[in-house]
């Protein structure tokens, strides 16, 4: 019984410990009104919120999501192209990557790619 009585005092003064050393860590300085204020893409935060923003931003971040997407979709072809040949499968693969060619090609013929005006 005594033992049970040492070991739960003991789990509470280590319990109690963490807790002390972590509320010391996480203890934030308010002095530095910028660092303290939220910050989000760039925008005043106390401004006006229907502000517009840049239309090469959003369509450079769906190309970046695309091509993004195209590489987890071509990671099961490569990986079963290193196991096994199967024709098919590198038929099926090539026309993936037609696909999204004809994609990148008509995004540069748009203009979409072009950072400077």
């Amino acid at each position: 019984m005594q033992s049970i009585i040492v070991f739960s005092l003991g789990v509470i003064v280590v319990s109690m410990l963490i807790m002390m050393i972590g509320w010391s860590v996480s203890a934030r300085s308010y002095s530095d009104r910028e660092k303290s204020s939220p910050f989000e893409c760039g925008f005043d935060s106390l401004g006006f919120s229907r502000i517009p923003f840049s239309l090469r931003f959003f369509l450079l971040a769906v190309v970046f999501l695309i091509f993004d997407v195209e590489v987890v979709l071509l990671f099961p072809f490569i990986s079963k192209s290193l196991c096994q040949f199967n024709l098919m499968l590198v038929i099926s693969g090539y026309f993936f990557l037609a696909i999204l060619l004809v994609g990148l090609i008509h995004e540069w013929k748009e203009g979409s790619l072009d950072w400077a005006i």
